[in-house]
């Protein structure tokens, strides 16, 4: 399986890829290599193997998720660069 150039300047499109002379064909023969590898892959007998559904057979422990506030308000505003009252002063974003 191989691309041609036509191929490679409409996926560089799509990507709004621009590429000179010299990397186009440096992409197109990288991007045949990749193709090559990927149907080498493709015809692997994969019968018996049992589809992947985790990397790995680790199993996250996660803590309760407990709604609690560690920074009281005035705490929080005391290191504030700039405050107004309760809240912090922020540049203006939108006009």
């Amino acid at each position: 399986m191989s691309t041609d150039l036509a191929t490679l300047r409409s996926l560089a499109h799509l990507a709004r890829l621009e590429f000179d002379e010299t990397k186009e064909q440096q992409m197109l023969g990288d991007l045949n290599k990749i193709l090559d590898w990927v149907d080498q892959l493709r015809q692997l007998d994969t019968t018996d193997v049992e589809p992947l559904v985790h990397l790995s057979q680790e199993i996250n422990v996660l803590r309760p998720d407990e709604a609690r506030n560690t920074v009281s308000h005035q705490d929080g505003l005391r290191n504030a660069p700039r405050k107004d009252s309760d809240y912090f002063r922020v540049p203006k974003v939108l006009d």
